[in-house]
């Protein structure tokens, strides 16, 4: 084997890798996003709210450890960290076939027959063997280079699509527990006007019983109570499938569901940044998990054109073989051989032509799936800036709205009381004033939801605590 290690070594070092060799498309990227606005609030600048940590955007301790039992127990994150693991494995095996092939065996028998005629006497035999076996595939064309390749971005395609699960964990799990405290808030609200129309109802029977209200008051204030009660029954229902829901996200069976900060108390970035539309190609993760999987498929290109091109192998086994086991170690025991062989397909039916063309229309699959990802990552941020902005500017309208709204009823109960106004002016009043204050919560969930919208499509949340970025 001695003379012929060179040889192999000096077959690998100057064989080559066939098939393209990786290079990134070019990109159409935008100057700026759309609609990221001219205010200080979205500049686009080098700065960006996909850079932010979630542990620091989302300022909420319970929210925070929400989170945080999500990314270990939540079965989508798990599954994707399992991908992650087979692919690492699977690398392992595929980088094997560039390296020989070697193992070791024994034998030993003893062996009596006995005699048959006078011309094959009895006998008795001793025999033992030591070897040592070599199988080396050399890798002249890259075959195996490129297999390695294409199963080492796979390996990082799937690291990137675990943090892109963890993304969508971190946001999934911040819109609900934003979407349960919402529901508080407006459960809040319907009980507390529950409670005080029913102490109007009250004061408008003793007025009834009076003389001072008709029978047409008393049943107009009915119908306040019994549209505020009717509301509280269908929140509190609300409320029990959203902490279900959020128990399903932190890999839970159902249950109840810790409170942190009010919504209205939930802090807010002093601004939000969109960032340069180059960056999104490096920050977003379905991006990188893309661009992987399109590096993967060219590298499969090279494997399927190796296939046409002999296949170069050497064997080789060396040892010690003896009928005396006491010598089997001896110089004159020795025995070794060496073969090589060059396999040429001739004749596959086409079968080897038609794996290239495979390769070759798979890459380009993946090279669409690419761009078409950047394209929809461009999208995404674009209708979360939009959304984001026109929520605040909406919810500012409806908290000025409300406090209209407000002033409203207590100036018709003013009138009313004073006899300047009819019961059914008071109707209208409470009627708009308690829909104004669910529509103000709503506003205010819209708005933190497009904050999550944002923050998930410029490519944050899936930055774990203490871990550093893949390369």
């Amino acid at each position: 084997m001695r003379p012929l290690a060179p040889l192999a070594a000096y077959l690998v070092l100057i064989g080559c890798a066939v098939g393209p060799n990786y290079e990134r498309p070019a990109a159409n990227v935008p100057a700026a996003y759309r609609d990221a606005g001219s205010g200080d609030a979205m500049i686009a600048s080098a700065q960006s709210l996909g850079n932010a940590r979630w542990w620091d955007l989302f300022d909420d301790p319970v929210l925070q450890q929400l989170i945080r039992v999500a990314l270990q127990q939540n079965y989508d994150a798990r599954i994707a960290a399992a991908r992650v693991l087979q692919a690492q494995a699977q690398l392992t095996i595929t980088r094997a076939n560039q390296f020989p092939l070697v193992s070791a065996g024994a034998q030993g028998f003893s062996q009596r027959n006995p005699r048959i005629s006078t011309t094959i006497p009895a006998y008795e035999a001793n025999a033992g063997e030591v070897d040592l076996s070599v199988v080396w595939n050399l890798d002249f064309w890259g075959r195996y280079r490129r297999e390695t390749e294409a199963a080492r971005a796979n390996v990082l395609a799937s690291e990137w699509g675990r943090r892109a699960v963890y993304a969508s964990v971190v946001s999934d799990v911040a819109a609900a527990y934003f979407t349960l405290r919402e529901l508080d808030a407006a459960l809040e609200i319907a009980r507390n006007t529950l409670a005080s129309r029913q102490r109007s109802l009250q004061l408008t029977n003793v007025l009834a019983q009076n003389g001072s209200a008709s029978t047409l008051d008393l049943r107009q204030s009915e119908q306040l109570v019994y549209t505020a009660a009717e509301t509280v029954p269908d929140l509190e229902r609300q409320v029990a499938q959203q902490e279900n829901l959020l128990s399903n996200l932190l890999g839970d069976n159902p249950g109840a569901i810790a409170r942190g900060r009010p919504l209205t108390e939930q802090p807010d970035p002093p601004t939000v940044p969109a960032g340069l539309p180059s960056e999104l190609l490096e920050r977003r993760a379905d991006i990188r998990q893309a661009e992987d999987q399109l590096i993967a498929a060219n590298a499969a290109i090279g494997v399927a054109k190796a296939a046409l091109f002999p296949s170069i192998a050497l064997t080789g086994t060396g040892g010690f073989e003896s009928y005396a086991l006491n010598n089997l170690f001896t110089n004159s025991a020795r025995l070794w051989n060496v073969a090589g062989t060059l396999t040429q397909p001739v004749f596959a039916a086409g079968s080897l032509r038609a794996g290239l063309r495979l390769a070759e229309a798979q890459q380009q699959q993946m090279l669409l799936t690419y761009q078409q990802t950047i394209k929809t990552a461009f999208q995404q941020v674009s209708d979360a800036l939009v959304a984001y902005r026109k929520n605040r500017e909406y919810r500012a309208q409806q908290e000025a709205l409300t406090a209209a709204a407000a002033d409203t009823d207590r100036l018709s109960r003013l009138l009313y009381e004073q006899g300047g106004a009819s019961y059914l002016q008071v109707l209208s009043s409470e009627t708009n004033y308690f829909a104004a204050q669910l529509n103000l919560s709503q506003a205010q969930l819209n708005e933190r939801l497009a904050l999550v919208q944002l923050y998930n499509a410029l490519g944050g949340g899936w930055q774990e605590e203490g871990a550093a970025a893949p390369h």
